[in-house]
Parts: structure tokens; C-alpha cells; sequence
């Protein structure tokens, strides 16, 4: 059994925003990420194990029909591709986590929504929805230097996450360090436990990486 931890940080300075995958609508523009089939919660082993993940290439196989749906071209695609294997590896994070993380964040949406808090105007955009990484909100058809900008920045702050809790690609450590990136704090008891952020999240993502799709 696992003593209950609360670990709390300022959502604005290690983690995404915690309007991230929540449904965010401006005129003409929704993020909305669906839930899946089954709703994990407790400790990080009460989620799908390793074992379940998917590959990359398989995982991103699966994908491509959604990306497309969302407005991006081949070159998109192309450079979503070469920037998620390219940031993954400068920073340890396994391509197939930074690619499940994307979908539930944007669906792969190059042109996703763009938010500013108040009163700084600090952006809360990109690929990665996350605070103070750059946005390309309506375009597409965008540089590989602009999509590697909005994958290294949701890296960053993921790897930041990882850190906290023994910085691997186990579940042991992936689990809480997703659940901190969405919420900014953890309730070790139960990954799940998000009050005002989205609390099937963890639960989310781990379903991707084991092929489920939206």
C-alpha cells in the first residue's frame, strides 16, 4: 500500500494548463477528447500494464485517419512524425507516450487552439496544449522548426513531471508524471482523482498507447 501523497504545484510553472483536454470551444474551433471504453483509476498498477503499449509505428499508423480529419497535410504528418521521434529522443521520453500525449491533447491538430491567460497573456496553445509553448492556431502546412517547437515545448514540461517521480518510461513513472502534467498535482492513491482538471485523463492515455483511437 502507498502512503497518500499530495503533491502540489503551481499549475503555471511544471505542468500543462488544466484547461488542457478539457473541451475548449472558440467560433469555429473545439477540442474535445472523447472518453475511452474503460475508465481506470487507484494506483499506477491498477492501469494497463507496459506490456499493452502499442509500437510507435503502429500507434502512429493508427492515428494518421484523425490527424488528417483535423486539417493536416502530408508535410504535417511528415514533420509531426520526424519532431516527435527527434524531441523523444533528446530528452528520454519514448516517441509512442509523446505521440499518445499529443492525441489527447490536440488529436494531432497542427492549427489547435491558441488561449492567452489574463492578465499576462501567456499562451496556452500548440500541439501539446500547454502553458507558454507557442501555437499555430487556424494554420497548417507549418515548418518542421514550428512543429519541433510545440513538441519540445510539451517535453519540457513532461520531463519535468517524469522527474518527480523517477524519471523512466515505467508506468510507475509515466502514470503520475501524465496525471501531473493534466492536473498539476497528485493523489498517489488515486491517479484518477482530478477535480478541476480531467480526471479520466491517465486512464485515457494509457488506452491509447494500448491502440484505442477517437
Amino acid at each position: 500500500m502507498y502512503a497518500a501523497k499530495i503533491f502540489v504545484f503551481i499549475a503555471a510553472v511544471v505542468s500543462a494548463s488544466p484547461i488542457s483536454s478539457l473541451m475548449q470551444a472558440e467560433t469555429g474551433n473545439v477540442l474535445a477528447a472523447r472518453e475511452a471504453p474503460k475508465h481506470y483509476s487507484g494506483t499506477w498498477d491498477k492501469f494497463p500494464a507496459k506490456k499493452t503499449w502499442k509500437s510507435f509505428d503502429a500507434l502512429w499508423k493508427l492515428n494518421t485517419k484523425a490527424m488528417k480529419a483535423k486539417g493536416d497535410t502530408d508535410s504535417d504528418l511528415t514533420n509531426i512524425k520526424k519532431a516527435l521521434q527527434s524531441v523523444g529522443k533528446k530528452y528520454g521520453i519514448e516517441d509512442r507516450v509523446l505521440l499518445a500525449m499529443m492525441m489527447q491533447e490536440s488529436h494531432g491538430d497542427v492549427g489547435a487552439i491558441t488561449t492567452y491567460s489574463q492578465p499576462d497573456n501567456f499562451p496556452t496553445g500548440g500541439l501539446f496544449q500547454c502553458w507558454k509553448c507557442p501555437g499555430f492556431y487556424g494554420k497548417h502546412g507549418l515548418t518542421l522548426d514550428q512543429i519541433t517547437s510545440m513538441v519540445e515545448g510539451g517535453a519540457k514540461h513532461f520531463k519535468e513531471n517524469l522527474s518527480h517521480w523517477g524519471n523512466t518510461m515505467e508506468p510507475k513513472s509515466v502514470y503520475p508524471a501524465l496525471r501531473m502534467y493534466n492536473s498539476g498535482n497528485v493523489n498517489e492513491k488515486d491517479l484518477s482523482s482530478a477535480p478541476n482538471a480531467t480526471p479520466a485523463y491517465v486512464s485515457d492515455i494509457a488506452q491509447r498507447l494500448g491502440g484505442w483511437t477517437d
